[in-house]
């Protein structure tokens, strides 16, 4: 079967104990990641053939890395071997991506230094029947936003499907252009949009009612109106996914949707009181569309696998998944309705 291709940037995660923990140590963990290669580990995991493309200097490094994904089932023959540094960003423990404790240490990375016109996208789409990316990838440089419409367009030429996780990180939107003016010169190109509908409004100007009540209720009609919007602006596009994760006290509640044919999905939904680290959970709620589009599922099993394949991420330590498709569907039955 023909691979899914995954771009975007390959990221060294250090995660440090605060506290001054990790100064007495003088140690911190090191975890290899990055949206679109958390997501390409989980489809390696569960039997989708996956290619990854990224960016990366010709050192030990990136040599044993490259050892390491190949060894999960993630070819890397694609892999630009260029520049001279890989992106690292630090995270202490437990905490989330989105919130205040992110550092990023990405400018001038090998992937960061991309140009327009470098990559022969003909060549590099060949053979494969899905193109991944994230909008983490457009929101470093103007430079890197035209290196993926150039391969959106490429992709569409081919009759390659495309997906787009709306992550939206508003430290790395620094460079002049808002999340809207890039993402909405995009978003024609893309099949299977994922995100939320607070990424929605970030990144495509689809305004979320300023006095929405946060019940289940309200938030899935205002799911199925984004979708709707969405599908409307963007007539390529046939699926819409939404996630809805809230923490409480470190407690979480999970459900998400998924917009097709006219009809709106509701996962399971998914409760804890506590959780391991939330790092990739959104890249594998990405994986789980994607694996069950390759598995002509049908919208509910295929939202309901995406769903409880995030929320599986939440309990277990690193970027990537570790959860098997029997160990998911082990959690989706804990979680059934009754």
């Amino acid at each position: 079967m023909k691979p899914v291709l995954s771009f975007g940037e390959l990221l060294l995660r250090m995660s440090p104990q605060l506290g001054g923990e990790w100064i007495r140590q003088a140690s911190m963990p090191v975890y290899i990641g990055g949206a679109e290669l958390n997501m390409a580990s989980a489809l390696a995991l569960w039997g989708v053939p996956v290619t990854y493309l990224s960016a990366a200097p010709d050192n030990y490094l990136t040599h044993e890395i490259c050892t390491a994904l190949n060894a999960k089932g993630i070819a890397t023959d694609r892999m630009l071997i260029r520049g001279e540094r890989i992106g690292t960003y630090y995270l202490p423990q437990g905490t989330d991506l989105k919130g205040a404790g992110v550092v990023y240490d990405r400018a001038h990375s090998s992937f960061w230094q991309l140009q327009p016109g470098e990559l022969d996208w003909d060549a590099l789409l060949e053979g494969v029947s899905w193109f991944h990316f994230s909008a983490i990838a457009p929101a470093l440089n103007e430079n890197i936003a035209a290196v993926c419409k150039e391969a959106l367009v490429a992709a569409a030429q081919k009759g390659i499907t495309v997906s787009v996780d709306l992550n939206y990180r508003a430290r790395l939107w620094q460079y002049g252009k808002t999340p809207v003016e890039i993402m909405t010169q995009l978003l024609p190109y893309c099949n299977v949009v994922m995100g939320n509908i607070w990424a929605a409004e970030s990144m495509l100007g689809i305004a979320v009612p300023k006095d929405l009540v946060h019940e289940k209720g309200a938030l899935l009609a205002q799911s199925e109106i984004v979708s709707k919007e969405i599908m409307q602006r963007y007539p390529a596009c046939s699926q819409v996914a939404n996630t809805f994760r809230f923490d409480h006290n470190g407690a979480i509640n999970y459900y998400a949707t998924l917009y097709t044919g006219g009809a709106l999905h509701v996962s399971e939904e998914f409760n804890a009181d506590r959780v391991v680290d939330k790092v990739g959970s959104g890249d594998c709620f990405m994986a789980g569309l994607i694996y069950g589009n390759y598995n002509a599922s049908a919208p509910q099993q295929t939202i309901d696998f995406a769903a409880a394949a995030a929320f599986s991420k939440l309990f277990i330590t690193g970027d990537a998944t570790t959860a098997t498709v029997a160990d998911i569907q082990k959690t989706l039955a804990q979680h059934a309705r009754k």
